[in-house]
């Protein structure tokens, strides 16, 4: 194998897929990188054998095909710390040379035989939508997962595939999110059914390497697995298997509720200073809907006590609901700060549900009042 390559994009690329990559394996091959060139391209592969990734790496000359096996670690550290602009790479059955302006690298080869092959994305029928969309989803959900759960089931994100809209969900038994948007069929992607849980480490991945200027992705279920596909990509992941609440009862069909609009930046600084003086035994801060305003009281015994006062367009009876300001500034946080929310309250003992103009639905459930 022989290539000339631009470094910055080589790195580009490498990153991309490094992550994947284990530290610790029983099989010590799975701890590199395979980097496959044909006569037109190269793309980097790694797999932990449950997510693998082929990213395509740009700015490459082929002067001649091949594979090799780089270690993840040792090719990391040359492509970031070196300053050459371009590297020429060649691999035989012994070494790997890496040959910059002013550097040069001689690494160990490995057999490329013995990397585990990862699946290719030749599925006919599979959805399709817009890259975009698809990672503000994956934003949107994954953060509410539990990966540390024994739930097998709430480590990941629920994906349901229904009449043209796909949506995700991603809970943890405290906080619930939920994303829906538009979605295409091509063919008939539905042979293994209409929903499927994909592990939150596997969105995270995606998102990664998924460009929002990608255009559209593909995404094709197959049993127990699910593959995406993007201009660039093609990630590989196993599907959680367990059962996952039924998330369409967390959300309350109310009559009597009240509903206020809230400005997302003023209330994101205004829960973000409330926080500060709460601890891990006192974490709850009590949000009070009164005439005209919102209260935030936070306090800690050996703390101290905050009181955060914000304008907002409220003329009902007071309401004060007790939330964890973790879980209010983490839906917060991937929303656009320049834009409002609904937020829908009924009492003090029943679950908050926000709500936005763009199909995104989170319900968080209250903390008891310690006094």
């Amino acid at each position: 194998m022989k290539i000339t390559c631009n470094r910055e994009q080589l790195l580009q690329a490498f990153q991309a897929v490094a992550a994947v990559a284990p530290t610790r394996s029983p099989k010590p091959i799975l701890q590199n990188v395979k980097l496959e060139v044909t006569a037109d391209s190269a793309s980097f592969l790694a797999t932990d054998l449950e997510v693998a990734i082929r990213y395509q790496a740009t700015g490459i000359e082929v002067e001649q095909p091949g594979a090799c096996i780089l270690p993840t670690a040792r090719f990391g550290q040359i492509l970031r710390e070196s300053s050459d602009e371009t590297f020429h790479i060649e691999a035989d059955d012994k070494h790997i040379r890496v040959r910059g302006e002013r550097s040069q690298f001689n690494l160990s080869a490995e057999d490329p035989g013995d990397y585990p092959s990862i699946a290719v994305f030749d599925d006919a029928s599979y959805y399709e939508t817009a890259a975009r969309w698809f990672k503000e989803l994956i934003r949107r959900t994954v953060f509410a997962t539990d990966n540390e759960s024994s739930r097998y089931a709430l480590g990941g994100v629920k994906m349901e595939w229904e009449d043209g809209t796909l949506t995700g969900v991603g809970t943890d038994g405290r906080r619930l999110s939920k994303m829906e948007g538009p979605v295409s069929a091509v063919g008939e992607p539905g042979a293994f059914g209409d929903a499927t849980i994909v592990p939150s480490r596997s969105l995270n991945l995606i998102d990664r390497a998924v460009n929002d200027d990608d255009g559209e992705v593909q995404i094709a279920i197959r049993q127990n697995e699910m593959l995406v596909r993007s201009p660039r990509a093609m990630i590989y992941s196993r599907l959680l298997e367990g059962r996952f609440p039924r998330w369409r009862d967390v959300f309350p069909q109310r009559t009597s509720s009240v509903k206020v609009e809230l400005p997302i930046e003023p209330f994101y600084r205004a829960v973000r200073q409330a926080a500060i003086l709460t601890s891990d035994e006192s974490r709850g801060v009590d949000f009070t809907f009164g005439e005209g305003s919102l209260v935030l009281s936070g306090h800690a015994a050996e703390v101290g006590e905050s009181r955060i006062e914000l304008p907002v367009a409220f003329d009902s009876s007071e309401i004060t609901i007790t939330l964890d300001p973790r879980f209010v500034i983490d839906f917060l946080k991937v929303l656009d700060s320049d834009k409002s929310f609904t937020l829908d309250l009924q009492d003090g003992e029943s679950a908050a549900v926000c709500t936005t103009d763009d199909g995104y639905g989170y319900v968080i459930m209250p903390l008891a009042r310690d006094r």
